[in-house]
């Protein structure tokens, strides 16, 4: 009995695993075999398709040539019908050519050879048939010249002038002759064209020159037609090859072998084929190399399909003996075990999904789930309270008008570009966008704060989320707070107005009092009253923009900011006291963007401002002004100075309203501009923000969107800030340089 115990344990222990052995041998082999038969007959097809694409490529040099002659013996032949023929018979006879697709060709033209006795007679004779500004320069002292009468430039090449001189071209010389002395066509040695010569050495090509002689009742000339090498080879191997062939085209010259031109496909060379042209006269060589894997049908997965296939049926078979031969109880006590926790993870998915929308039930802020496409995954019933429309509509672009979307001032239809949940598709984040939602159930309109997030990839589904909040009521408690806010604002700088009259009037009349200590002190208390009245004024004016920066409804248009800089400069500089150290700007090439230009022009006051004010005593200011490309559609404008900079600790709080550095105490403030210039800034939809400057310093920089026109008019703009800085003579040399842009020096603020 233990015996068949022990043989029935070494059958469990052993046999499974020499079962599954012997299958993975056998299976792995066959597999092996068959990958090996499929690579060779993939080798094979590679070869087969290789030697198709070469005839194709041979086949097409050989019919563009071909038709190269064929048209030239047909222009040749009409030209040659009119003994009396001109420059309108030779612009009549080929104008076929100019349309007639020929790639790599450069120009044709009638050439005539003249005795260099004879250049006087042949000049005048060919101005009266239509060349009246020919003029003909022998080149060399060669006792014949060829030269070309008539032209016609092809494929959009550059025009030269006729009367050039062949001769001073061995090669093209040497295909004038043979075909005189033949009587039919030739074509020249590889050279670079005397058309050419003139041009960079990157841009010359190696050349021929097709010949035809123009025959009346005798002899004329020749109809010569140039061809660069590289643009016909690929012009025929772009068709013929299909970005799949490379190509090298050889010309046989003096017996040997010369490269004109080369063809380059993507993939590595591991097929090449030689073809053998004739062209006329000549001989020429093409040779083409492929990449296997990039012939059309030459290359397939099949192989790697059935051997990856073949492995994972062997190991599954494998397996599988093993599973069958080493216990069926253990297999089914495995798949009890799965079944157990899978029930058990359903039923967290479940309480976790019940939780999840019990959550978005309950909450009081409007919650939207879009997918990539931007269909509506969810809206929780605050969201449909909020938009006031019971079904949702797939597709961003009818969003606006579904749901009646608008900007804060209640009559611009809300971009659909700048709605946060198509930013957060993008990827790009967004906080407190104000959106009016006006419909017909919501025919008064309320005002929403959306905030938009692109979905965490975690969740397994791409797309982007958005929270809404109604803030109608605070807008409208803000908005009467800012009525108030003006009214008072008003009744304040009355009196402030009569006490600075007052003032004046005492200083007026102190100036015809008599030279003494009280009078002094008189005047000196004046002084400082009108000092007071004036801060006071000043406060009241910067809380009163603070109030509109929010609410005043923009007004956007096309801003140029080149001259709204410099006015910002000259204004700021025209009040500097004589003999004072005048400050040094730079403006690089700024845009035109789209934007509210008295906003605008509030936002680079307030930043220009800042950088003249927050300076060492006794340094001279140092200001840099430049834009650089951001988003799409969107430019970074950037402000940099060589001031005092702003400690790190404050960096997080300074645009927050009343928020002033320690560094700044000595200096006059209110802690409100560059919360203003944050307002306005996030109004338009930009952003703003602070670093420090290397070298010293800061660097503001905010981004707003550019106008249609965008960085196209930069350089038209950079002439207005040359003519402003000469009127006003109130920015640097370093300004006016922006006119021909420069890199600050080294250590100064901002780069170009």
């Amino acid at each position: 009995m233990r015996s068949k115990d022990g043989v029935s344990a070494w059958q469990g222990r052993f046999v499974g695993p020499l079962l599954a052995a012997n299958v993975l041998v056998i299976g792995l082999t066959a597999t092996l075999l068959a990958v090996g038969a499929l690579r060779e007959d993939q080798r094979a097809d590679a070869a087969r398709v290789m030697d198709q694409r070469t005839a194709v490529a041979r086949n097409a040099v050989t019919t563009e040539t071909g038709r190269y002659r064929d048209l030239m013996q047909a222009v040749a032949a009409g030209i040659g019908t009119n003994p009396g023929f001109d420059a309108d018979d030779f612009a009549a006879a080929t104008a076929p050519l100019q349309t007639a697709g020929l790639p790599g060709a450069t120009a044709v033209a009638l050439v005539v050879a003249t005795a260099r006795s004879d250049v006087a007679p042949a000049q005048a004779f060919w101005r009266k048939r239509g060349a009246p500004g020919l003029v003909l320069s022998p080149s060399t002292v060669a006792g014949e010249h060829y030269f070309s009468i008539f032209q016609r430039t092809l494929n959009n090449g550059h025009p030269i002038s006729a009367g050039l001189d062949v001769s001073s071209a061995p090669e093209g010389s040497q295909a004038l002759r043979e075909s005189r002395y033949t009587g039919k066509q030739a074509v020249s040695d590889a050279y670079v064209l005397l058309r050419d010569r003139g041009l960079p050495p990157a841009e010359q090509q190696l050349s021929f020159l097709f010949v035809t002689p123009v025959m009346a009742d005798r002899f004329e000339g020749w109809l010569a037609l140039g061809l660069h090498g590289r643009d016909f080879l690929d012009g025929v191997l772009d068709q013929a090859g299909q970005g799949t062939l490379d190509g090298e085209l050889f010309a046989t010259t003096a017996g040997r072998s010369v490269p004109i031109a080369s063809y380059d496909a993507p993939g590595r060379r591991d097929l090449t084929r030689t073809s053998t042209i004739q062209v006329a006269d000549r001989q020429w060589t093409l040779v083409t190399s492929a990449d296997s894997h990039r012939l059309p049908g030459a290359r397939t997965s099949t192989p790697a399909t059935v051997l990856l296939g073949g492995i994972v049926v062997t190991v599954m078979l494998a397996l599988l003996v093993w599973i069958l031969a080493t216990g069926r109880s253990r297999a089914r006590s495995q798949v009890l075990v799965a079944t157990a926790e899978l029930r058990v993870a359903e039923a967290e998915s479940r309480r976790q999904a019940g939780l999840l929308r019990a959550v978005m039930t309950s909450i009081g802020d409007g919650v939207g789930v879009v997918d990539e496409n931007g269909r509506f995954l969810l809206h929780n019933p605050a969201a449909q309270g909020l938009l006031g429309v019971d079904d949702d509509v797939d597709g961003p672009g009818d969003w606006q008008q579904h749901y009646g979307l608008f900007r804060a001032d209640g009559r611009t239809p809300f971009p659909m570009d700048e709605l946060p949940l198509v930013r957060a598709l993008r990827g790009e984040p967004s906080d407190g966008v104000e959106i009016l939602i006006r419909n017909e159930q919501r025919l008064d309109g309320i005002l929403v704060s959306v905030d938009g997030r692109p979905l965490d990839p975690s969740a397994g589904q791409h797309g982007a989320v958005a929270v809404f909040h109604d803030i109608t009521e605070l807008r409208r408690y803000e908005t009467d707070l800012a009525v108030f806010a003006g009214v008072v604002a008003h009744d304040l700088k009355a009196p402030l107005a009569v006490i600075r009259g007052h003032c004046e009037t005492a200083a007026d009349e102190l100036t015809e009092a008599p030279e003494s200590p009280e009078v002094f002190e008189a005047r000196t208390a004046m002084d400082r009253i009108a000092n007071a009245v004036d801060r006071m004024a000043a406060l009241i004016d910067t809380l009163l923009a603070y109030t509109t920066s929010r609410d005043a409804p923009l007004k956007l248009e096309a801003v140029a900011l080149a001259p709204l800089v410099a006015d910002v400069i000259g204004n700021r500089t025209e009040a500097l006291r004589p003999g004072s150290a005048r400050p040094d700007f730079y403006l690089g090439r700024l845009p035109e963007v789209k934007a509210d230009p008295a906003m605008l022009r509030h936002v680079l006051d307030n930043l220009i401002g800042n950088a003249l004010k927050y300076v060492p005593r006794g340094e001279t200011p140092r200001v840099d002004v430049t834009a650089v490309a951001a988003a799409p559609g969107w430019t970074r404008i950037e402000v940099a100075d060589r001031g005092i900079g702003i400690p790190e600790a404050d960096k997080p709080d300074i645009f927050e309203t009343f928020h002033r550095a320690a560094a700044a105490a000595g200096y006059a403030g209110s802690g409100l501009g560059l919360a203003i210039c944050r307002r306005i800034v996030e109004r338009h939809g930009g952003s703003i923000g602070v670093s420090d400057n290397p070298g010293g310093g800061t660097r503001f920089h905010f981004t707003l969107p550019l106008a249609g026109a965008g960085l196209h008019k930069a350089l038209a703009e950079r002439t207005a800030v040359r003519d402003t800085a000469l009127r006003n003579a109130t920015i640097t040399p370093a300004a006016v340089a922006a006119a021909t842009p420069r890199t600050p020096a080294t250590g100064r603020a901002g780069t170009a």
